[in-house]
């Protein structure tokens, strides 16, 4: 280097002693000008965070303090660069920016000469040559990873892209993964590849109309796979716009919720077996509560046949008692009827009633069935509590707990049997407690009672449901808590529920 940068260290405090007006030759060239203007450069920022370190730099190569081709200011400059997507060609109207302007200064000086410019160029294109591979070398390590985060994207999100008509242009692996098909199947293909034939074509009038008026459009779709299987995705559908906002096509965007569709298949099954579970002890209790009544009718019948027989005719007196109460049985017969069917009816929409009510329409379809078990039924409840409620589906809970407890009362052998039902308001709640003397639920199985399909039922009649479904329908539907403790000698269910 001494030898070949011989000039420049005969003229380096020259150098030295006018940093700003060389600066200022560089600075000022308009390519260089054209380049920071492009990317939103100010001069002050440039000058200040790069260009005097950089300048400084070339003067410790000639003081042989710094290597050639090594310097920390010009790769964070390299770094800012790469930010701003810089071009190579632009990295050398910036770089060579300075070699003119230290040539320019030479000559303004009068101290040029064909040596000396040969020296700034060996200097310049040393460094330059490291600049280029330092650049290059960066551009490397950025589009490496750039590339991984492409194939993590690619492997873990379902996405595809088509043309304005619908045909797949791109899509990623794991796209090809979920349905089956390979890349090359998918490309060049309608997307109506992978529609399953049970989706509604309401659902693909209503994607189209909102992609193609350029809105953005989200949804749930059932896809079909390669091998005739399906697959659920939760999608979201952008339409692609060039640089005069025409569309140009659809860009989509999926989410895997094959799993959570499932769980909601399941749980209908279950909602649907819970109410055929319901309907036929509802039927048993309408079948026993008919029993009474219809026997009643058949001995007022008989009394009638035998009148006939022993005095050969049938007296008014008698057939008027006969007629008032068989019409009675009837009537009784008939409210059965509409209890019942009230109770079946959809209730989508909360509906205001009394608490009291609300209890009395449980006590009302079960009364029957607990007198003739001997169970006392006692409530006690505040007065002009109205509560906002799906009435029937708080009345399935009741009644729920209510032939729980009935069922355990009628395996014990106790002379006294109740259940005790206590309503009040608590702030913005109200609270039905269920109590009954049945000695309680077993300590190792109370916490599973609100699972599926669980049942602590001697007789193994029951579907363990009934109590799976009232927590569903307390706590999801009615945004309120369902519990169960031991107390005294039996279990206390405890209803919560917001008066509003």
């Amino acid at each position: 280097m001494s030898v070949k940068l011989n000039i420049i260290k005969q003229k380096l405090s020259l150098f030295e002693n006018n940093k700003i007006q060389i600066l200022q030759l560089w600075i000022t060239n308009q390519n260089l000008l054209d380049i920071l203007n492009k990317y939103n450069i100010t001069k002050e920022n440039f000058m200040k965070d790069y260009a005097i370190g950089i300048l400084e730099y070339y003067i410790n190569i000639i003081h042989e303090k710094a290597s050639i081709g090594y310097c920390p200011v010009i790769d964070l400059f390299l770094e800012f660069l790469k930010d701003k997507n810089v071009e190579p060609n632009e990295l050398f109207i910036v770089c060579s920016g300075l070699k003119k302007s230290l040539i320019e200064f030479t000559y303004t000086q009068g101290i040029d000469s064909l040596e000396l410019t040969k020296e700034i160029t060996y200097v310049y294109e040393r460094n330059f040559e490291g600049v280029l591979k330092s650049y290059a070398k960066k551009s490397l390590i950025i589009n490496e990873k750039l590339q991984k985060s492409y194939d993590f994207i690619s492997d873990h999100i379902i996405m595809s892209s088509t043309n304005t008509k619908g045909i797949i242009i791109s899509v990623s692996k794991a796209f090809c993964d979920i349905s089956g098909y390979s890349k090359q199947e998918l490309i060049g293909q309608n997307h109506n590849i992978i529609r399953h034939p049970s989706m509604s074509e309401d659902i693909f009038n209503d994607l189209w109309k909102t992609i193609s008026s350029g809105k953005i459009w989200t949804g749930e779709i059932k896809n079909l796979k390669k091998d005739g299987e399906f697959y659920w995705v939760s999608s979201t559908v952008t339409p692609d716009f060039d640089d005069e906002n025409n569309i140009i096509g659809y860009s989509a965007v999926r989410q895997d919720i094959t799993s959570k569709k499932q769980v909601e298949e399941q749980q209908a099954l279950l909602v649907e077996q819970s109410r055929s579970a319901a309907m036929g002890e509802m039927i048993a209790m309408l079948a026993h509560q008919w029993r009474q009544p219809l026997q009643a009718t058949s001995m007022l019948i008989q009394q009638l046949t035998l009148e006939k027989m022993l005095d050969g005719v049938i007296s008014d007196e008698t057939l008027e008692n006969v007629t008032s109460n068989t019409k009675k049985q009837i009537e009784y017969m008939s409210k059965t009827i509409d209890d019942f069917r009230d109770f079946f009816s959809p209730n989508k929409n909360r509906n205001k009633i009394l608490l009291n009510d609300l209890i009395d329409k449980a006590r009302d379809l079960m009364a029957y069935t607990l007198k003739s078990d001997d169970i006392a039924l006692i409530i006690n409840v505040e007065d002009d509590i109205e509560i906002s409620v799906h009435i029937n589906e708080i009345v399935q809970v009741l009644i729920n707990i209510i032939k729980n407890a009935r069922d355990a009362l009628i395996e014990i052998d106790e002379e006294v049997k109740y259940i005790n039902i206590k309503a009040y308001k608590d702030g913005l709640n109200v609270v039905i407690e269920i109590l009954d003397n049945a000695g309680g639920i077993p300590h190792n199985v109370i916490n599973n009672i609100f699972d599926a399909y669980y049942s602590t039922k001697k007789n193994k009649n029951g579907t363990g449901l009934g109590l799976y479904m009232s927590k569903n329908i307390i706590e999801k539907q009615a945004n309120g808590i369902l519990s169960v403790q031991n107390r005294d000698d039996g279990a206390q269910f405890n209803i919560t529920l917001p008066i509003e």
